[in-house]
Order: structure tokens, then C-alpha cells, then sequence
């Protein structure tokens, strides 16, 4: 079973990467906060260290829901802060961007869907999901493999207002934000797979590095949080085991990487459940 399920989440990158391997990959995310945590502080020099090159977009609006970004499409509204980082690492900037200008900025190969945090593991929150996958299906065409973005349980100590849905309980989040990801992959086969950067940090959470990985209770730690989160998405992206990233933040010790690597590749193998 897991290893069924390690090659559903490596197919979109497998499938891209054979059909372009000398071409850089090109990753957008349709975003918030919690995709500039993954994508804009560590993934290019992970992904260098491992000697692959990555394209990367961001489109940015804080705590943004699916529901909002459905609404933006369909109104092509201007409301998105787009982050891009080339192959050399440089970051541009361009406010007031729409989704539909973002789109047509480069020959995507993944474009990433993602729900607001406090959202994540409630069902009803997920209803315009089908239909902001077919829009931006729409404007991108067919080359891009769609792909869901899970996002991570909230430290224990927050004090974030949405997790009293959970009932202030991180592993009762973490439960729900897996049984809402599976029933979004179920409802929407445009979703070729999942990046499971909860199901990573809840494993590391499990190790040395603490049961909190956070700055501000549910945002990702500078160090190890952010690390951990953009070697989960090399992972997905470029169909390879964490082993083989080589970059390590000065911030971390040997031994942290170790376990972050162990807390991710369990993820990739087992994307729906936590480390034994």
C-alpha cells in the first residue's frame, strides 16, 4: 500500500520531467502565506543542491481561501502579490497581479491548489474547488499537472482563532486536514497528486526538533519549519528521495537534517499518516 501510494504522489513529476528533462521546471502556486513558506526562502537551493533547476511563482494573498481565489478568476480581479524566482534564485515582485496574467507568465509544468489554513480540514469549505480547477484549466491548457498542496496542523500553543475548530488539538487538525485532502483528491481528478508537506512536519514533529515548528503558531519556523517544507515539494516535483538534497541552512545541524530528511521521505511514502 505505501508504496502504491508514493508512486501516486511522485506521478505528476515523473510525467513532467520525461516529457522535458532539459528544461527547467516550472512550479506555480496558487497560493498564500503558507506557499511562501514552502516556495520562497529555501526551495531553489534545495532544488540546486540536488542539481535541478526550477522555475518558481507565487501567487500571494494573505490567508487566501479557494473560495476567494475562484472569485478572483472569475472576476479577473488584480489582487494578487506575484512572487517569482528564477534559476539563478533572483526574486521579482509584480503587485496587483491577476491570476489569468500570472498564468500566461511562463509554460507552467505544476500549478499547485491549496485551502486557507484555519480551512484545510473542513469539507464545506472546498465547494468552488472544482470550479477554480476548471478555470484555471481553462486559461493554462492542458501541459500543467495539477497538483494539491497540503498544509500542516498548527503548533499546540496557537492561538490562531480558526483552531478552535479543532478544538485546540493539533493532531485532531492534522486528522481533519487529511480527511478533507483525501475527499478533495477523490471529488477532483484534475489533482494529479499531493505535496504532503503536514504529513512531513507532523513526523518531525516527532523528533528532536519539537512538537511546535512554528514562528507565530501556525506559520512555518525559519529554520527547520520552512526547510522541511521545501524538501517535501523537491520531493513530489522532481521524483526524488530527500537523501539526495546536499544544501544544508547554516542554521541546522547535521543531525537535524537527518531527521528532517527521515520525517520527509516517511511522508512521501505515506503521505496520509503519520510516522510509526
Amino acid at each position: 500500500m505505501k508504496k502504491s501510494i508514493f508512486l501516486f504522489v511522485l506521478l505528476a513529476a515523473v510525467s513532467v520531467l520525461t516529457a522535458s528533462a532539459k528544461e527547467p521546471l516550472r512550479v506555480l502556486a496558487v497560493g498564500n502565506s503558507f506557499s511562501v513558506d514552502a516556495l520562497e526562502q529555501e526551495m531553489h537551493n534545495v532544488a540546486a543542491s540536488a542539481g535541478c533547476d526550477i522555475i518558481i511563482g507565487n501567487l500571494y494573498i494573505p490567508g487566501c481561501s479557494v473560495d476567494r481565489h475562484y472569485e478572483n478568476i472569475v472576476a479577473d480581479s488584480p489582487a494578487y502579490s506575484y512572487r517569482k524566482i528564477d534559476l539563478s534564485g533572483r526574486a521579482d515582485t509584480i503587485a496587483d497581479c491577476t491570476l489569468s496574467k500570472a498564468l500566461a507568465d511562463e509554460p507552467w509544468d505544476v500549478i499547485t491548489f491549496q485551502q486557507a489554513s484555519h480551512f484545510s480540514g473542513i469539507d464545506s469549505t472546498y465547494v468552488n474547488l472544482p470550479g477554480l480547477i476548471a478555470k484555471v484549466r481553462e486559461q493554462a491548457g492542458p501541459h500543467p499537472k495539477f497538483l494539491w498542496h497540503m498544509t500542516w496542523a498548527y503548533s499546540p500553543e496557537s492561538d490562531h482563532s480558526g483552531f478552535k475548530s479543532y478544538g485546540n488539538d493539533q493532531m485532531t487538525m492534522y486528522r481533519a486536514i487529511v480527511g478533507a485532502m483525501r475527499k478533495a483528491l477523490a471529488d477532483n481528478p484534475e489533482l494529479s497528486g499531493v505535496i504532503p508537506v503536514g504529513t512531513a512536519i507532523q513526523n518531525a514533529r516527532a523528533t528532536e526538533l519539537g512538537p511546535d515548528l512554528t514562528r507565530d503558531g501556525y506559520h512555518l519556523s525559519l529554520d527547520a519549519g520552512r526547510f522541511i517544507a521545501s524538501c517535501t515539494w523537491f520531493g513530489v516535483l522532481f521524483g526524488k528521495p530527500a537523501s539526495e538534497i546536499n544544501y544544508r541552512p547554516g542554521h541546522l545541524t547535521p543531525m537535524q537534517c537527518e531527521a528532517i530528511r527521515d520525517a520527509v521521505d516517511a511522508a512521501l511514502a505515506s503521505p496520509f499518516d503519520v510516522k510509526k
